[in-house]
């Protein structure tokens, strides 16, 4: 009995129970170092700071180390660097974070970076460093700031630019004009590295924006300045202009070129100055020019043609003024006054046309006729007094005459009457109704 017992007790001492065996797993399991969070994936800006964390638990007697896998580059192991790079730099903020830091990021630290321990069977994770790059326009293959062109030639205007995503490149005009592809299609934007222009036309000048963008500021740009050359061409407003002596005039020319064009006045033969008696001026607007020549106190020896010339590298053309006398306006005649009556409401009153108007005259004259038939007004007739139609001197009175007059007529008398005085109208006898 005393043999056997401790037999049992060695076997229960060698074998442990499966409770004691799951409990030292775990306790392992538990001491064991382990990942708490994954290494983010970070977007950084190009030449900017950016720092990775590593976060490790129970991390004990191990070490970290950080290695850039494109490269296959070891870069820190511990609180050590060991790349020859002075923009890596680790920290560790004593508990369970390790952070990779770098500085002025490159395009060559765009890439995978694995955060690694040395565990047996090795333990590691990885996060991604995506380095975006803004747009760049590269001058050396992109058109010239400044192009000349002939018009109705065709021409291309090239951009190109680098960056991280690659950049998108439209095309617009400065001045906001619709960008004529060909004769038939006009667009507010183009997009693409080149811009064809056919045929191109003096409105299709100026200058013209090439934008890249691929979503990371800032957007950028190159300016390209299109000249369309051309002879020069006048436009004369008015070829025939007339003034009396001894006023000012000022006549005008218009006038389109590219190259800017040298522009002069000649009267006959003679170059036109500046002076007291002519002034000159140039208005340019682009490839126009407003020509105005002011000539003062006209004598007759400014009277004649006048040329406007336009001339640059390409060629030279004229137009030409004649400037003629016309005599000079008369004094405008006084206006008279007519006076109109009007009601009391302030409205001129109406005649009524109902009954024609009988005008009676002293029956003392008729200087054509000596005959004279004296007949009484119907009673239907009204009778108008006109004592200021009698003859000047003439005392008497007799019998009436019975006049009718027309609408016209009375019209005739209205107007010599308010421009000469009273009207002694012939006697022309008519039969009363």
């Amino acid at each position: 009995m005393m043999w056997v017992f401790p037999s049992v007790r060695a076997i229960l001492q060698a074998t442990p129970s499966p409770t004691l065996y799951h409990l030292r797993y775990e306790t392992a399991l538990s001491d064991r170092p382990m990942f708490a969070e994954p290494i983010p994936n970070v977007t950084v800006p190009l030449g900017r700071d950016v720092s990775l964390p590593c976060v490790v638990e129970n991390l004990g007697n191990y070490k970290v180390a950080w290695i850039h896998v494109g490269r296959q580059m070891l870069l820190t192991i511990h609180k050590h660097v060991v790349v020859k790079i002075p923009r890596f730099s680790v920290s560790h903020d004593n508990q369970k974070t390790w952070l990779l830091h770098i500085n002025n990021v490159q395009q060559d630290d765009r890439g995978y970076y694995m955060c690694q321990l040395n565990t047996n069977p090795m333990m590691s994770q990885v996060g991604f460093l995506q380095v975006v790059v803004p747009p760049n326009i590269l001058d050396s293959l992109s058109t010239e700031s400044t192009v000349a062109v002939r018009e109705n030639q065709n021409i291309t205007l090239t951009c190109k630019a680098d960056g991280y995503p690659t950049p998108k490149l439209m095309w617009k005009r400065e001045d906001g004009q619709s960008i004529s592809i060909n004769r038939h299609y006009k667009v507010s934007l183009y997009d693409g590295e080149q811009l064809n222009l056919t045929r191109i036309t003096r409105n299709e000048m100026g200058a013209y924006l090439c934008i890249a963008t691929n979503g990371v500021p800032p957007t950028v740009s190159k300016r390209i300045t299109v000249d369309v050359e051309f002879s020069p061409m006048i436009f004369v407003p008015n070829q025939l202009v007339g003034a009396p002596a001894g006023t000012n005039v000022t006549i005008d020319c218009h006038t389109e070129a590219y190259p800017r064009a040298m522009s002069y006045w000649f009267l006959g033969a003679e170059m036109i100055l500046s002076n007291e008696k002519y002034t000159t001026s140039i208005m340019e607007n682009s490839y126009r020019a407003y020509m105005r020549l002011t000539i003062r106190n006209l004598q007759d020896g400014d009277f004649g043609n006048y040329r406007c010339i336009s001339k640059n590298s390409l060629g030279e053309t004229e137009g030409s003024i004649r400037l003629y006398a016309i005599p000079k306006p008369s004094a405008a005649p006084k206006a008279t006054e007519i006076k109109s009556s009007a009601n009391k409401e302030g409205r001129p009153s109406t005649p009524s046309p109902a009954k024609r108007p009988t005008t009676v005259w002293p029956s003392s004259y008729n200087p054509y006729y000596t005959k004279r038939t004296e007949r009484p007004p119907p009673p239907s007739e009204e009778r108008v007094e006109r004592p200021e139609q009698k003859l000047r001197g003439s005392q008497s009175t007799g019998s009436a005459y019975i006049i009718r007059w027309s609408a016209p007529q009375l019209m005739v008398v209205a107007v010599q009457y308010i421009l000469t005085g009273p009207y002694m109208p012939p006697y022309v006898p008519q039969t009363a109704n």
